[in-house]
């Protein structure tokens, strides 16, 4: 899924990332020099709320299986977001590139990676999700029904 665009206008790489909860409208790739062959080639970096350029992440050369042709890969990454967004940039006519969003899967016969997982959820427990914690009038059952109760303390939940 498309979630952006780098333009490179007047030698600079800008533009923005856009998806349901996330909004960075101002992103920049800024190359790296580095004689390192692990170093990434550009760091993603994107305006704070004080408008300084912090680094957010980083991109390296990748290629696709299919075709051999060249891309970037890395992710979007800071300590307000859940989690790394993981993200691949194709190379546009225009010297510019489109931002696309990847969802990292585990792969079972490597044990990690990125690709399409081979392990139904039916494979991991035997109802696929494993066995409930609601009781029959609602209460919590099982692991952590017991938390909060020493402080006489009651859980919302």
């Amino acid at each position: 899924m498309n979630i952006g665009e780098i333009r490179n206008v007047n030698g600079r790489l800008t533009g923005s990332i856009a998806t349901r909860t996330i909004d960075l409208p101002r992103i920049g790739l800024r190359k790296v020099d580095s004689m390192s062959d692990r170093a990434p080639v550009y760091e993603i970096l994107a305006l704070n709320v004080a408008r300084r350029w912090v680094q957010i992440g980083a991109l390296w050369e990748a290629f696709s299986k299919k075709t051999g042709e060249a891309f970037l890969a890395g992710s979007v990454d800071d300590p307000g977001l859940p989690e790394p967004l993981p993200v691949a940039l194709f190379p546009t006519e225009d010297g510019g590139y489109t931002i696309a969003w990847r969802r990292e899967t585990v792969r079972a016969e490597f044990a990690g990676g990125f690709g399409t997982s081979q392990r139904s959820y039916d494979e991991r427990t035997q109802d696929g999700f494993g066995e409930s914690t609601a009781g029959n009038n609602g209460a919590l059952m099982g692991a952590g029904a017991g938390a909060g109760a020493e402080d006489g303390e009651d859980l919302p939940f």
